[in-house]
């Protein structure tokens, strides 16, 4: 069985095929930037929408749904008549005869572009992914909001102060944008959104731990604004435990290392916000092609993204290793994906006409920012920083000017509006069921196991 990007036409099944793998920052762009082109654009994603994961961290806080923040590939593309959306796993590349191996049988291609991304890194110790997810995914955002909403509904049911304590025990591991984020995020909930919906407990009661190996949070930020991020961290009640180690992740919560002093937290919900590593795919180009992988698994490439020797295969967006026109290191960040699918895709467009390559990817720098709460946020724009509540609106506009669809920018504008007026969140569902809650329902009842 096998699928191509070719068109129902004799004359379209003469075009130039262009195989996007990946449907999110990257591998979107390039395809909506291809869809006035003559090639024939076929976009392979193993999930039929693309997601802002900027702001997955409100959808596992339940400040957003994830229909606010994601939206089907075809409908961005619906216009783009040249462009075939197929939803299918990859897992191979066969370059001799020139096709992408998926889940449903293969895809042809005369020009490849490889987007896939990055994935949670757990430095060696998978096996912790069980009692810490990360935040990758419209799964992750899920499952993280059933643990932090779930576990104060179990506080709330106990009389076992001890198990209490536990279950209002919060920690998250790694304090870049993703961990403060979080962290700034369910202090806010307990400290000032839940803080009247309970009967047994109080919402304030709760811990919140930020632990981090580096000296200080948001270690790739300026010093003033690190220690802004950290005073606004501690007001909304969140430890921050900088310069320290977890040598350990389990049910029951995390052991850590401060220097020569080893501790163990006791916590039913822990996160993981410390790490990410590229992709298998990275993996299968270096295995089939021979290109080289840096230590965190991105593939080296040209500065016009393609891969050295393949000129007909590109690579970017988390998972490529690009130093840009400037000498800098391109960075793993949403803009920076966005411009490099536009430059392959204007870069495809030159070669279609005959015309001059272009100069060597530019990365256009437009600062980073990361949000602690409510009027609470530090960014550096690089003409200058800020920090407080100027930050926080600066935040906002920015992230829904970023949003691909125009309805997205209306839903997630009104859900921000309400919450700012009222400080009331909307999406604090606990759904799904661990395997285990099930498995015990079922014998409890002598129902039949369900199928998967």
């Amino acid at each position: 069985m096998s699928s191509n990007a070719q068109g129902s036409s004799g004359s379209a099944a003469q075009r130039h095929r262009v195989v996007i793998v990946g449907g999110g920052f990257g591998g979107l762009h390039a395809a909506k930037h291809l869809g006035a082109s003559d090639y024939d654009v076929t976009l392979l994603d193993k999930r039929n929408f693309q997601l802002f994961q900027p702001l997955l961290y409100q959808v596992a806080t339940g400040a957003l749904t994830i229909g606010d923040i994601a939206i089907p590939q075809r409908v961005v593309l619906r216009k783009a008549r040249n462009v075939t959306c197929l939803t299918a796993t990859a897992y191979d590349i066969d370059t001799d005869h020139k096709v992408v191996r998926h889940e449903f049988g293969e895809t042809p291609y005369d020009t490849l572009v490889v987007a896939t991304g990055v994935k949670h890194h757990y430095f060696g110790k998978d096996e912790w992914r069980a009692f810490a997810p990360g935040l990758k995914t419209a799964e992750h955002a899920i499952e993280m909001r059933r643990k932090i909403f779930g576990a104060f509904e179990r506080a709330e049911m106990t009389d076992d102060l001890k198990l209490r304590d536990e279950l209002q025990t919060f920690v998250i591991v790694g304090a870049g944008p993703t961990g403060v984020e979080l962290a700034g995020a369910i202090g806010e909930l307990a400290q000032k959104v839940m803080v009247r919906d309970f009967r047994r407990i109080d919402s304030r009661e709760s811990r919140v731990l930020l632990i981090e190996g580096a000296p200080q949070v948001l270690p790739a930020f300026d010093e003033k604004l690190r220690v802004a991020a950290r005073r606004h961290l501690e007001a909304l009640g969140v430890q921050v435990m900088t310069s320290t180690m977890v040598e350990n992740v389990s049910a029951e919560g995390v052991r850590i290392r401060k220097g020569e002093t080893t501790t163990e937290i006791r916590a039913r919900t822990v996160l993981w916000a410390a790490g990410v590593r590229a992709s298998l795919f990275g993996q299968i180009l270096a295995e089939r092609l021979g290109v080289p992988l840096d230590r965190g698994g991105r593939v080296r490439v040209e500065p016009d993204c393609s891969l050295p020797g393949h000129p007909d295969i590109f690579v970017i967006g988390d998972l490529a290793r690009l130093t840009d026109a400037r000498g800098r290191e391109v960075p793993g960040l949403a803009p920076a994906a966005i411009q490099q699918g536009r430059y392959v895709a204007t870069t495809l467009k030159r070669r279609a006409k005959r015309k001059t390559a272009l100069k060597p990817f530019y990365y256009r720098d437009w600062g980073s920012m990361a949000v602690i709460g409510m009027n609470r946020a530090v960014g550096d724009l690089r003409a200058f920083k800020t920090t407080g509540t100027l930050a926080w609106f600066l935040w906002a506009f920015v992230h829904i000017r970023a949003l691909i669809d125009g309805s997205q920018r209306v839903r997630v504008f009104v859900q921000w509006v309400w919450k700012y007026l009222t400080r009331h969140i909307g999406d604090r569902l606990v759904t799904g069921a661990p395997t285990s809650t099930k498995t015990l329902r079922a014998e409890r009842l002598g129902d039949p196991p369900s199928m998967p």
